[in-house]
């Protein structure tokens, strides 16, 4: 995992504006709405996530594809999918230019991507309000998720959250909490506004 860290230049996926704090261990912001995810939380969450060579790995909220990127170090099949039609296009680019072997695609992050599901690991690319059931689904049987839970933060806020794995063994999904963590809602999956009198 450290050596995909030292050859993926991470200066390459931010804003030409922010390079010079690539490396600082926040989140980048890459727009009004997204970020690239601070590097420490980012290692920790692949760190267990334990993936292996032969593991068929999602990102989901690939943004730029920084972690996409990284991930095809790790595995050789890894597929990314992003929402923004810009940000996939900058990912599309960039995971070129870096010669990452990762197949991107563009849809709804709370879908998922059954297409290619099965997935021994899922990544997600920023915080959730709660993991959605139809990318629960697309993991496989001894499969692992890692992520951001955030039930109380808004969409672009950063409120503080719970890193977790998630495993599925005999058909059951586990939680177990990990870390804190504050990283930026992925969209679509925020909390859902309800009605308070």
């Amino acid at each position: 995992m450290l050596d995909a860290f030292l050859a993926v230049p991470r200066e390459l996926f931010v804003p030409s504006a922010l390079r010079g704090a690539a490396y600082v261990d926040d989140d980048i912001p890459l727009d009004k709405d997204r970020a690239l995810m601070e590097p420490m939380v980012l290692a920790r969450l692949l760190q267990i996530a334990a993936i292996g060579p032969e593991d068929k790995v999602l990102v989901v909220g690939c943004a730029t594809g920084y972690a996409a990127a990284l991930l095809a170090r790790l595995s050789t099949k890894v597929t990314a999918l992003e929402c923004d039609p810009r940000l996939a296009a900058i990912a599309r680019d960039l995971l070129a230019k870096q010669g990452a072997r990762v197949d991107l695609a563009e849809g709804a992050l709370a879908q998922g991507w059954p297409e290619g599901a099965p997935y021994d690991v899922i990544l997600l690319d920023g915080a959730v309000a709660e993991v959605p059931s139809k990318l629960a689904e697309q993991l496989a049987e001894g499969g692992r998720l890692v992520g951001v839970l955030a039930p109380q933060a808004g969409v672009v806020d950063r409120g503080m959250g719970e890193a977790v794995l998630m495993t599925r063994a005999e058909g059951v999904l586990s939680r177990r909490p990990v870390f804190d963590a504050a990283v930026r809602m992925l969209p679509g999956c925020g909390r859902v506004p309800s009605f308070v009198f």
